[in-house]
């Protein structure tokens, strides 16, 4: 092959490097179809946002979008909130609904409401289509002591003002809970939370709970009410269960107490018994000891066991006459 064929060869192969490098790296259609919607971007901004590492797409085709709906945004606005890690296509759609809407919405604070990680354009659309939040079943007690529970449906509209900083929808259940607890327990009785379930929205309404939310309450709606526990009966009896064990400990202690006492008292009568035992054991000794010295004679031993045996002969007569009464009554009985 000549060699004027092959250098031919090699500067057409060397073009179609450079043209595939070229449309890889310079998003060339891209920049076309920003030209035909009109919207002016340079060819060398594009190739700026390649080297500082930004998808031409994510940045231009917002702006395509937002240049068709009439909004004033330049890519440096775009390309910015990208860079700072936003959701630029989010934010656009934003302030296109915010315009049809009649709402207003700065692309400066769409962009803080995007970077505080909610979602813009479900704000947006909330602030025109209000949401409904159902509360789980709250449960009160009225003053009579019965359990009342009721489950609310709130009716919020988003507040784009508050939207950064602003508390979310667990606070608004959580103080619209609060305020059903709160009424509920001011009632006299169920009956007349029964009666008007509506005087618990008018109360939680009158609160201004959504203030430092992110929402403001249109309306609630108690959707169910129903009857709970008989809360007053329950603690009555779980105060009598408890002051039962009181008594039950009391008492055991003074048991305890009592056998104690018995104890101590059997002890004793044991040790008294021992010491008469001890001194009967030392009354022979102490007569013959008497005899031996002359202290005490026959005449006075004989005395002695006449007294003995009188005072055996009064006792016996003793028992058999309490006897006696004793068949007597049970006689009678």
């Amino acid at each position: 092959m000549p060699q004027g064929d092959i250098a031919l060869i090699i500067v057409i192969g060397l073009i179609i490097i450079a043209f595939a490098v070229l449309f890889t790296f310079v998003p060339v259609a891209l920049w076309i179809s920003a030209w035909a919607a009109g919207v002016r971007v340079g060819i060398f901004t594009l190739v700026g946002m390649r080297l500082r590492r930004v998808i031409p797409a994510r940045v231009v085709n917002p702006l395509i979008k937002a240049s068709k709906a009439g909004l004033d945004i330049n890519i440096n606005q775009l390309e910015g909130h990208y860079l700072a890690g936003g959701n630029v296509d989010r934010v656009v759609n934003a302030l296109i609904a915010a315009q049809r809407a009649n709402i207003e919405l700065t692309f400066e604070r769409a962009a803080a409401i995007d970077l505080a990680g909610r979602d813009v354009l479900e704000a947006v659309q909330m602030s025109v289509n209000p949401k409904v939040i159902e509360t789980p079943f709250i449960a009160g007690v009225a003053m009579d002591g019965i359990e009342v529970k009721a489950k609310a449906r709130i009716t919020v509209r988003a507040n784009i003002d508050r939207l950064v900083g602003g508390a979310g929808e667990d606070t608004v259940i959580a103080r619209v809970g609060e305020g059903i607890v709160s009424t509920i327990g001011s009632a006299k009785n169920h009956k007349e939370v029964l009666e008007n379930p509506d005087r618990i929205s008018q109360t939680v309404l009158s609160k201004g709970l959504d203030s430092g939310t992110a929402f403001e309450i249109l309306s609630i709606d108690i959707a169910d009410i129903d009857i709970g526990k008989n809360i007053g009966a329950v603690l009555q009896t779980d105060q009598a269960e408890a002051d039962k064990k009181i008594a039950q400990a009391k008492a055991e202690e003074r048991r305890a107490m009592a056998v104690a006492q018995e104890q101590e008292m059997k002890a004793r009568v044991e040790e008294m018994r021992a010491k008469v035992v001890e001194a009967e054991a030392e009354v022979p000794q102490a007569m013959a000891e008497a005899f031996r010295s002359g202290n005490m004679g026959i005449m006075d031993y004989t005395n002695m066991k006449n007294i003995m045996a009188d005072t055996d002969m009064r006792e016996s007569i003793g028992k058999a006459t309490d006897d006696g009464k004793n068949d007597d009554n049970n006689r009678r009985k």
